[in-house]
């Protein structure tokens, strides 16, 4: 049989094999001595159950991984390494996803000494997430800007400095909004030596930690305060699908509005795309096009995603599992 049943009696021995092992949790000895065959038939038995799709085996865990969709990823966009969690109901997606890059950044080899860090609610779930110690002293470097009046004052801060107090090592902080008003104040503040510093560092960090928004009214940019809704509907016209460090792109990765950009102070994705290692965490059917983007541009080495959104750039049908 090698695998493949190909007579109805050996199809039916299968099923009731497979009842008796899977569901009965009979040994092969005693499954064999109640369907009169070998032990080596009931093996052959279960082995055909199996390829033949009678049998279906799922890992249910919130830390279970669809292998098949991250081998997938990493083969069709040229990526080192993707972690897809299963699908559940998006009310707890973004927290699993964290959890998942929580995991990664713990197992992560080679180690990393200085880390680049954006902000945003997914990256502070993933802060919370980390175990004391997760890594030997690590420097966090905080790469664009994050001050704001509304929507979670500090955040940027309480992240970059959360997931460098984990692992007991510093955190080097960026002081200033992530878009300004005006190119000049921009550049003012860029050329101040006490934020030039901070660029510098961020710019030398061997690691870099970043998640993306949509380009909609829902992103954290526009309850901050730095974008509102007519820039949000001038920027969807220009083809924005969503942000990186504060960068609203294209579909192919390019700067939607190069007069906003010209005012957003931080990381520049040309530096991004440069690196030895960047990892994008990124969950929901919101971030869908920005995820694609994300890929296909070559702004991360690593993906961390939701099994949604990994057949959604796999181009799977909606419910299928690589």
């Amino acid at each position: 049989m090698a695998g493949h049943i190909n007579e109805l009696d050996n199809e039916l021995l299968a099923v009731r094999a497979a009842e008796l092992y899977y569901e009965e949790n009979k040994t092969q000895d005693e499954i064999g001595a109640i369907l009169r065959v070998t032990r080596w038939k009931v093996g052959r038995l279960l082995h055909a159950a199996r390829a033949e799709g009678i049998v279906r085996i799922e890992i249910a865990h919130p830390k279970a991984r669809r292998l098949g969709m991250e081998h997938a990823l990493v083969e069709s966009y040229g990526l080192t390494s993707a972690v897809v969690v299963p699908r559940e109901s998006d009310s707890t997606i973004t927290a699993r996803v964290a959890g998942a890059a929580a995991d990664y950044l713990v197992s992560m080899r080679p180690r990393t000494h200085t880390l680049g860090v954006s902000w945003g609610n997914t990256l502070h779930h993933l802060a919370a997430a980390l175990p004391p110690e997760w890594s030997t002293p690590v420097r966090v470097v905080q790469v664009n800007g994050g001050v704001t009046k509304s929507a979670s004052p500090g955040l940027a801060a309480a992240t970059a400095t959360m997931i460098a107090d984990k692992s007991g090592g510093e955190v080097t902080l960026m002081p200033t909004p992530a878009i300004l008003e005006r190119v000049e104040t921009k550049n003012a503040i860029e050329a101040d030596r006490s934020v030039s510093a901070v660029l510098d560092e961020a710019n030398t960090a061997d690691t870099y930690l970043f998640s993306a928004g949509p380009a909609s009214e829902v992103s954290i940019h526009v309850h901050s305060g730095y974008v509102d809704g007519a820039q949000i509907a001038k920027l969807q016209k220009l083809g924005a699908v969503g942000d990186v460090l504060g960068r609203y792109i294209t579909s192919n990765g390019d700067i939607a509005d190069p007069e906003l950009d010209q005012r957003t102070l931080g990381l520049s994705l040309a530096r991004l795309r440069q690196a030895q290692r960047s990892i994008a965490v990124v969950a929901g059917h919101d971030k869908h096009p920005v995820a694609k983007a994300i890929v296909t541009s070559r702004l991360a080495t690593v993906l961390i995603t939701d099994e949604d959104t990994a057949a959604f750039l796999l181009d799977l049908p909606e419910g299928k599992v690589a």
